[in-house]
């Protein structure tokens, strides 16, 4: 099968495209997937470079999020069939282990998965649709709505709200009846966030992000518990030097959320400001399978957008991946072998 394969960590030219890369073959409980698409998402950046205290297994086929057809099922698997549309949910639950890191992705003709791990696909959702959701839109539901309750009147500030997880927590907040303000590093990718929904936008590049908040919404105080100055919610996945400055524009009580560190996992601390404003900081660490199936509930009803900017084809996934590292992107990147 064709196949994106990377053989060793390293920069965008570890990712090789393999004409002749061996098929998987169904074990007792797997499914063969025709793989339809797989969306990339910047774990993926982190597996070809290597990540500190996870071994992944060489040579990998990265895609963490798989879309396609069954098109073998392997010995004792009932309730599938040929030919039925999935949906795989990246982590196996009773095993162990990830997709696109433990075990061979969706950057390939077919994938192996396990048939516990397979969510159908409703009529209606794309493949490309389906494949975006799991990794950046589950974490962005387990994060505002099961761990973050982000609640109707509140205002909610969302860093790097172009991205997979930020256009999907951009929505949800919008869903829940939440005042949102969106920071990109462009003036189009705010304009599109805008026609998302945001009501506000900063240009982090140009402007101060704290300086703005205190312009919209003033600076929070000790004395500002029961007043309306400052934010409520902050969504902050990329970590540096965004950290403390999340913290410094949060109202009494505040909560900020996190489920990543982009832009590095260890940052300089205030801690002055969580015990003065007696903020709450959160994290959200992946999805349950409930929140796929939510998820495909709410596309196929039209409540929620799936944002794929650009489709590749399986011969362009270095290419695509870059597109993720250089964050040229606003959504989701799709790659459809």
């Amino acid at each position: 099968m064709k196949a994106a394969v990377v053989r060793a960590h390293g920069g965008p030219e570890a990712l090789t495209f393999d004409a002749h890369f061996p098929d998987p073959t169904p074990g007792e409980g797997d499914v063969i997937v025709a793989v339809k698409a797989a969306s990339l998402n910047y774990h993926d950046v982190f597996t070809r470079r290597g990540m500190p205290g996870i071994k992944v297994p060489m040579p990998a086929i990265m895609g963490l999020d798989v879309a396609g057809e069954i098109a073998e099922v392997g010995p004792g698997v009932t309730g599938w069939k040929k030919g039925d549309r999935v949906l795989v949910d990246p982590i196996n639950r009773v095993e162990g282990g990830l997709m696109g890191e433990t075990v061979h992705g969706g950057l390939a003709e077919l994938c192996r998965a396990r048939a516990h791990q397979l969510v159908k696909i409703p009529e209606g959702v794309s493949f490309a649709d389906a494949a975006a959701l799991p990794v950046a839109y589950g974490t962005a539901l387990r994060m505002m709505v099961t761990n973050g309750h982000v609640a109707k009147g509140e205002k909610v500030l969302i860093l790097g709200a172009s991205g997979g997880v930020g256009v999907c927590c951009l929505q949800l907040a919008k869903l829940a009846g939440a005042e949102v303000v969106a920071c990109a590093g462009t003036d189009a990718k705010a304009k599109r966030l805008m026609e998302l929904g945001a009501d506000k936008t900063i240009n982090y590049i140009e402007k101060d992000f704290v300086k703005e908040v205190y312009a919209m919404h003033g600076k929070p105080t000790r004395r500002g518990a029961g007043t309306d100055l400052g934010i409520d919610v902050v969504v902050n996945y990329t970590g540096g030097d965004t950290w403390v400055k999340s913290l410094r524009v949060l109202k009494v009580g505040g909560r900020l959320l996190t489920c990543g560190a982009t832009a590095g996992f260890d940052p300089k601390e205030d801690i002055r400001f969580i015990w003065t404003f007696e903020l709450k900081v959160l994290g959200s660490n992946g999805w349950m399978r409930s929140d796929i199936e939510k998820l495909l509930e709410l596309v196929q009803s039209g409540k929620l957008k799936v944002l794929v900017d650009k489709t590749f084809r399986l011969e362009e996934a270095r290419e695509a991946l870059r597109v993720i590292e250089d964050r040229e992107v606003f959504g989701k990147i799709v790659v459809t072998p």
